[in-house]
């Protein structure tokens, strides 16, 4: 069963889901792919606390010292591309390229499309805390995110990230 919780974010309402593994999604308000699961419960679990505790951490300027329980679904290839953004300094950016590149280079092959990668980092379920955020084109040009290009430029002035300072 999914159980879900809302946070008050200085950007908007996000809505938190987890099942009893880890958090399985989250999502600001109005975001691209908001959409409640068919069967949940809004209640409060430990994970969601665990959620709700590196938010806050997170909102508050500070760089989280732990991370939740993760347990998002998704394709193999999906599922590389989100370890890759877990790896992502905090107020440090990579590209698209960047992420196809460490793909390559772990498979063995010459090359990996760097649109198949932002397809994954657009599917990314669990937003902020797996940081899609921090990615951006190969010119270190701002592009898409789920959630509003304004709530990225937010979550990168947050971190203090020198791209967008």
């Amino acid at each position: 069963m999914t159980s879900i919780q809302y946070y008050d974010s200085p950007l908007g309402r996000i809505r938190m889901e987890a099942d009893e593994v880890g958090l399985t999604g989250l999502w600001s308000e109005g975001s691209k792919y908001d959409r409640l699961p068919n069967e949940y419960l809004e209640q409060e679990t430990e994970i969601l606390l665990e959620g709700k505790r590196w938010l806050d951490q997170y909102f508050c300027g500070q760089k989280p010292d732990f991370l939740p329980p993760l347990h998002p679904k998704g394709s193999a290839f999906q599922m590389t591309v989100w370890d890759i953004l877990l790896k992502i300094p905090y107020g440090e950016t990579i590209s698209y390229g960047e992420i196809a590149h460490k793909i390559a280079e772990k498979r063995g092959i010459s090359r990996m499309s760097a649109q198949a990668v932002g397809g994954a980092v657009g599917h990314n379920p669990i937003a902020i805390i797996i940081p899609c955020h921090r990615v951006v084109g190969a010119d270190g040009s701002l592009t898409g995110y789920a959630g509003g290009l304004d709530k990225k430029i937010k979550l990168l002035e947050l971190e203090h990230t020198a791209s967008v300072l």
